[in-house]
């Protein structure tokens, strides 16, 4: 194990070293950064150690796998660690479900957390505790683990689960984070005399077996998702009702657990049985991804299930597209996202026909894991998520929901995408945009508010919101009419006003914010930047700003010119404005 030597090393570098006081909130920052890739502002707003932090040393809410993260680590450099660090997560457990008792006496770092915890809990998140150590948990400890874990996976309050990642998991997980290519899984399973057989279907190799629960977690790379590299998704969490009915049967009816589940399937390159033990080579899960994270996350409980068994196919299939095949039809019975329901639907496949058509070295990517072409031009790929959140942004004037890619392939997926959607529109659309996110880099060249740079998942389409309300506001129009995208862009390019405009949005983004944060808050309440950036409230506040900052250069004498070449480059008639997309 390397792992720890490393971040022994790491943390004393000097963004570590000055923005944490000391190794214990460096170890959790390091975790946040390297493990979940977040950047050095987003880690610093998702740490939350201190005094006064109820035993919750950080918090990250994934909004793409709608999952929150309550964090805590112990630096400890002893041997084994004892229950006392369980026992805090325990505790941060048991005052989450009263989070208006909790924020009372919360440091003010946890109170804004706290609130965009609600909000992610109000969106049925699931919630994963983590507690990070060094090291491994003595005897008793684990047995502490075991308790804890039954209490957190039967509670009604909210779906969550309790995860200990040691020096192991932590040397998994760095290697998932870096993106590498995990090694070839070899396991072998020792099966029960008179609960298996073997057999040859179709010149493959087969053996159906019933294998005992508490065997289950011990196949290794499940938790860091290697096991189920060749799986259509990986864990979808413990909220949804069939992973609620699994952890139901293993703590309530776990003799017949067998007879209710359909099983898990797996393959490998190479299988042999001898002797009662199967050695596997390649090994692969492609069905079970779900169940077994499940029963993984009760293996306490698992632990003491003597006759408790799930059946195991494996299959022996050295050939790739056979295996992809076994893994696609296997998952064909399991819920997908609205995106990959809507990437056939006729009008999207209207928008991408259209759009390759008028841009030949174009690309619309509507399909997860769809690869953009070689021969495409990266100025003209776009990805089908993304210009949904830039239709939402822009003619739904909804930047604040823009961030959910469940909502807009779902809820309103019907108002936001025509089948006769221009493509000089969607191509306006992606212009502008990366226009944007080109902004927002480590450089912060607008300098931003830190807490904005936390955001960007959500912030920059607000900051595209902006644009399309100087064009509004210069010209007069009422309410939330809105431009065309390629209109827009063809008057700033030929006024060569793009980046300007784009800037002046997010500067005044930036200040909406600042003015936003110095209101009177109601009592006990600390203002959330992510809650407020979720609002119709901020999009009022950036409207107000931008009118604010067009009135204040009209009225400077020295500014005139300036204001004269806004006015021009944005001037526009009332019938190129339209009603807003309706979503909400």
């Amino acid at each position: 194990m390397y792992i720890i030597e490393k971040i022994e090393k790491e943390i004393k570098e000097s963004y570590y070293q000055n923005n944490y006081p000391n190794d214990g909130q460096r170890f959790v920052a390091w975790y946040l950064r390297n493990i979940y890739n977040l950047n050095e502002d987003e880690t610093k707003y998702a740490v939350t150690d201190g005094p006064d932090d109820k035993q919750i040393d950080a918090v990250y809410i994934d909004d793409t796998n709608s999952i929150v993260h309550i964090i805590q680590g112990k630096y400890y450099k002893s041997s084994n660690i004892n229950a006392e660090p369980l026992r805090e997560v325990l505790s941060s457990w048991i005052q989450l479900k009263d989070l208006v008792r909790l924020q009372e006496s919360a440091n003010n770092k946890l109170k804004q957390r706290l609130s965009d915890i609600s909000l992610a809990l109000d969106e049925d998140y699931d919630i994963e505790f983590e507690l990070i150590i060094p090291n491994n948990l003595t005897e008793s400890a684990k047995y502490d683990l075991k308790t804890f874990q039954e209490q957190i996976a039967i509670s009604e309050e909210f779906s969550a689960s309790l995860s200990i990642v040691n020096e192991e998991e932590l040397e998994r997980r760095y290697d998932i984070a870096l993106g590498q290519e995990n090694p070839n899984i070899d396991y072998t399973i020792l099966l029960s005399d008179g609960k298996f057989m073997q057999m040859q279907l179709a010149g493959v190799n087969v053996v159906i077996a019933a294998i005992p629960l508490k065997e289950c977690i011990k196949i290794p790379h499940i938790k860091d998702g290697a096991l189920f590299k060749k799986n259509v998704r990986q864990s979808l969490g413990l909220s949804n009702q069939v992973n609620k009915g699994i952890k139901d049967s293993i703590y309530n009816d776990s003799n017949n657990f067998f007879f209710y589940h359909n099983g898990i399937t797996a393959i490998c390159t190479k299988m042999q049985l001898e002797n009662n033990e199967l050695k596997l080579k390649g090994f692969s899960v492609v069905n079970g991804c779900q169940s077994l994270n499940t029963i993984l996350s009760c293996s306490e409980k698992v632990k003491e299930e003597d006759n408790s068994y799930i059946m195991f196919r494996f299959y022996e299939v050295p050939n790739r597209e056979t295996g992809d095949k076994i893994s696609t039809s296997t998952n064909s019975q399991s819920a997908v996202k609205a995106r990959d329901l809507r990437s056939n639907d006729k009008r999207v496949l209207a928008i991408k026909k259209t759009f390759e058509q008028k841009y030949s070295m174009g690309q619309l990517i509507t399909k997860r894991g769809e690869q953009k072409n070689a021969s495409k031009d990266d100025k003209y790929v776009i990805d089908i998520e993304l210009l949904g959140k830039y239709l939402m942004t822009w003619h739904s004037q909804r930047p604040n929901i823009a961030y959910s890619p469940t909502k807009i392939f779902d809820k309103y997926f019907d108002q936001l995408f025509k089948k006769d959607y221009a493509p000089e529109d969607v191509q306006a659309l992606n212009i502008l945009g990366k226009k944007v996110l080109s902004y927002w880099t480590k450089d912060n060249l607008l300098g931003l508010n830190e807490s904005l740079l936390a955001m960007r998942a959500y912030a920059p389409y607000h900051q595209l919101y902006g644009v399309s309300l100087f064009f509004s506001i210069v010209n007069g129009i009422p309410g939330e009419s809105v431009i065309s995208p390629s209109l827009a862009l063809k008057k700033l390019e030929e006024s060569d006003m793009l980046d300007y405009i784009i800037r002046m949005s997010g500067k005044c983004l930036n200040t909406a914010l600042i003015n936003a944060s110095a209101e009177p808050q109601p009592v006990n309440k600390v203002f959330s930047p992510q809650n407020w950036i979720k609002t119709k409230k901020c999009l009022n506040d950036i409207r107000s700003t931008i009118s604010s900052m067009l009135n204040t250069i009209s009225m400077i004498p020295e500014n005139e010119k300036t204001y004269n070449k806004i006015k021009n480059a944005l001037k526009a008639e009332n019938d190129d404005f339209y009603s807003r997309w309706t979503a909400d």
